[in-house]
């Protein structure tokens, strides 16, 4: 190629440069679909954010702790928010009215949530039972404390006044805690449900002070 110059002593030829191209990067397919998966997963994590926002509510825990058979106070229990709770049902704090009075299904541990199974309207003197109370010595009584729902086994002791009597064994008369409080005096009172079948045995034993008292299973 010729080029002119500028005195115009002629052409000269001289080597010309070829125009730059622009290389187009390629765009891997892999990264697209990387980059795709990314946006589709901050915008399912956003909707997550704002559905549990949306479910934050009001609902029933446990403040202390609560027996098995004892009826729940408003002190029992206190209010929480918690996000996302439907799925584990607890109860609404707008129904606490409808929770105090009843007793408790399970024993309420302080710290978690209150749900309707653990809740109940049943009393524990069932049918076909009535309720005696036995004034125990602590030494009488199998555990330090026992708590409504347990259940026991009273069991007579010999008669020392007839040595004739032989009853090595016992009569055996199954029974459940309602209740035990401990007066002033350090002794016991045991409150029991009975089939009502037992009483009036039970309660000539108890006279002669002739019932012992087992623990068989706890609630």
């Amino acid at each position: 190629m010729s080029l002119a110059t500028r005195n115009g002593t002629g052409s000269v030829d001289a080597p010309v440069s070829p125009p730059k191209v622009v290389r187009q990067r390629r765009v891997r397919p892999g990264l697209l679909g990387l980059a795709v998966l990314l946006i589709a997963l901050g915008g399912l994590g956003a909707a997550f954010a704002v559905t549990s926002v949306r479910a934050t509510g009001s609902y029933l825990a446990v403040a202390r702790q609560v027996e098995v058979g004892r009826e729940i106070s408003a002190a029992d229990l206190v209010t929480v928010q918690v996000a996302g709770g439907q799925g584990l049902r607890p109860v609404p704090a707008s129904r606490l009215d409808e929770v105090v009075g009843k007793r408790a299904a399970v024993a309420l541990v302080p710290g978690t949530l209150l749900t309707l199974g653990q809740i109940t309207d049943n009393p524990l003197l069932g049918p076909g039972q009535q309720q005696i109370a036995l004034g125990l010595k602590t030494a009488q009584v199998p555990a330090r404390q026992l708590h409504p729902g347990d259940k026991v086994l009273l069991v007579s002791t010999p008669d020392r006044s007839n040595t004739a009597e032989v009853d090595a064994a016992g009569t055996r008369f199954s029974a459940v805690v309602i209740d035990m409080v401990s007066p002033a005096n350090d002794d016991k009172v045991l409150y029991l449900a009975l089939t009502t079948r037992d009483v009036p045995a039970v309660v000539a034993l108890a006279a002669q002070g002739r019932i012992a008292v087992v623990l068989t299973e706890a609630a």
